[in-house]
């Protein structure tokens, strides 16, 4: 009797990830995996790991630009890290955060935004912030064939709004707001949905309640998935970081401890070593002397 070796699959081999892989892990209970990133390396090291899904996030203001808030970064910013980030990118489905004004003037500019976003940039998908209030520009964007992520919850384009980053739906009135605005999103055509700060049984609740994936962000572990800004993750943004966030590694001090040892050894004569120089025959080098006399 034959046996037939199974073919393993690796991260290089995997199938795009879309809208309808997103419905199906719902449906099947699988966890969705998210996370940011803002330039080719980083996608690129993500898409191998086997991410769902990578966010184009306007948190670069802040991680990379170093913006005090999301508030400053422009779309040809934004569509500037996209394209770095679709480059690097093979299987994951890609979103591109729509950042602040660029959706909120017109339902029109609110649809050609984020067509530049698929156009200009190679995303998948575009993502922006709000309730009951974007519902006709999530319909438009939606009609015009462009998959859509919604954002409720803490939304930092509103922080001015909102009196800072501080968690939402902690009252009986403002959780009962989300949960009919999850629904208004959800029947305004959003594929999926990111929930940030707040409370984990209403996140959960909400999860239970829709039928497209919820993302969560410190809301608990009932959404249908989650999402980190990379930079938390990795222990590189040293200005704060949040009570939600797992820090996986600490970057930050590895790279002051690299950047401090390079000084030292230049400044000691210990680099550059022999193995990193670059060096010509002696009958080249006697050649050459003997031609300066």
């Amino acid at each position: 009797m034959s046996t037939v070796t199974p073919v393993s699959t690796t991260p290089s081999q995997r199938k795009k990830v879309t809208t309808l892989t997103f419905r199906q892990k719902k449906e099947r209970g699988e966890a969705i995996t998210m996370l940011t990133a803002y330039d080719y390396p980083t996608a690129m090291a993500m898409d191998k790991a086997g991410i769902d899904s990578i966010l184009v996030g306007d948190s670069l203001a802040m991680v990379v630009l170093g913006y005090e808030t999301t508030l400053p970064v422009t779309m040809e910013e934004m569509l500037h890290h996209a394209r770095a980030v679709s480059r690097g990118t093979k299987s994951a489905m890609l979103i591109g955060d729509m950042p602040f004004m660029s959706y909120q003037v017109s339902v029109e500019e609110a649809v050609r935004n984020a067509g530049r976003f698929l156009q200009q940039a190679g995303m998948d998908a575009v993502k922006l912030e709000g309730g009951r209030e974007r519902a006709d520009a999530v319909r438009a964007i939606v009609n015009a064939g462009i998959p859509v992520v919604g954002h409720l919850g803490l939304t930092p384009q509103s922080v001015h709004q909102l009196g800072g980053f501080r968690a939402q739906g902690k009252t009986a009135l403002a959780a009962k707001r989300l949960l009919e605005d999850a629904h208004i999103l959800e029947e305004a055509g959003c594929f999926s949905l990111v929930l940030e700060s707040i409370p984990a049984r209403l996140a959960e609740m909400i999860s239970k309640q829709i039928s497209i994936p919820t993302i969560g962000i410190g809301a608990g572990a009932g959404c249908d998935g989650q999402v980190l800004v990379t930079h938390d993750l990795l222990g590189l943004f040293e200005r704060f970081t949040p009570k939600f966030v797992k820090q996986y590694a600490n970057f930050h001090a590895e790279m002051n401890k690299a950047f401090t040892d390079y000084i030292d050894d230049v400044e000691s004569k210990r680099f550059p070593a022999v193995e990193h120089t670059v060096e010509m025959t002696d009958d080249e080098w006697n050649e050459f002397v003997k031609s300066e006399k």
